[in-house]
C-alpha cells in the first residue's frame, strides 16, 4: 500500500469500529508502526509525545484488533477498521469524543456479509448453505414457519422465547433477501420512500 507521509514521516490514521462504524479515535502512524500493526494484528501508532511506537492497549489491555486498513484517494490518510477490546479512550470512554459505541444495526450489515459468504462459498457443515442449496421454496417456507412461531410467542408472556423466535425470523428473512439478490438496505430504501 502506497502511503504519503508528512514531513515528520507520519500519516493520520482514523480508527473505526468494524461492526458499528463508529469513529473511535485518531492517531498517527509511521512506516514502522504500520508494519508492526500488520505483523501483530493490533493497531500500533507512533506516539508523538513519547517519541516511540505505541500499541493501543499495551498498558490497559484495551487493544484494537486490526480488521482492515485502507488509504484515502490522496494516499495521505489511513482508515483502520478494528475490533475494540474495551474502551478506546484513555479517559475510559468508548470513543475519544465521549460517544457510546453501539449500533445493533451495523451488526446486521455484518451478518448479511456472513450469509452472503455462506451462499457464495457453500460448506456442508453450514445450515445456511444447506438452505441455499435447497432453493427459494424451502427458504420461503422457513420464513413462513418462523413468522408463525413469532405470532404464537407474541401471544404468550415469555419474552425470552419471543425474542429467540423473532431472531430466527429475522435471520431467515435475511437469507431470503440474499437468495433474491437483495440486501436489507434495499428494503430500507422502500420504507424511506414511503415516508415522503
Amino acid at each position: 500500500m502506497e502511503v504519503k507521509y508528512n514531513e515528520q514521516g507520519l500519516v493520520p490514521a482514523i480508527v473505526q469500529d468494524s461492526e458499528t462504524n463508529m469513529v473511535l479515535m485518531l492517531g498517527y502512524m509511521n512506516a514502522e508502526s504500520l508494519e508492526k500493526t500488520n505483523e501483530i494484528g493490533l493497531v500500533t501508532f507512533y506516539s508523538r509525545s513519547k517519541q516511540r511506537l505505541w500499541t493501543k492497549g499495551e498498558e490497559s489491555g484495551n487493544h484494537l484488533e486490526l480488521v482492515s486498513m485502507s488509504n484515502d484517494c490522496d494516499k495521505d490518510t489511513l482508515l483502520i477498521k478494528a475490533k475494540p477490546k474495551g474502551p478506546t479512550c484513555h479517559k475510559g470512554t468508548d470513543t475519544c469524543w465521549g460517544e457510546t459505541n453501539e449500533s445493533s444495526l451495523a451488526f446486521l450489515h455484518s451478518l448479511e456479509g456472513v450469509i452472503k459468504n455462506r451462499k457464495e462459498n457453500p460448506s456442508d457443515e453450514s445450515y445456511t448453505s444447506s438452505l441455499f442449496k435447497k432453493g427459494i421454496n424451502k427458504i420461503a417456507q422457513k420464513v413462513g414457519e418462523e413468522a408463525v412461531e413469532v405470532v404464537i410467542e407474541a401471544k404468550d408472556n415469555n419474552d425470552d422465547l419471543f425474542k429467540n423466535e423473532a431472531a430466527d425470523l429475522l435471520y431467515h428473512y435475511l437469507i431470503l433477501l440474499q437468495q433474491k439478490g437483495m440486501m436489507l438496505e434495499d428494503i430500507v430504501a422502500v420504507l424511506k420512500d414511503r415516508q415522503k
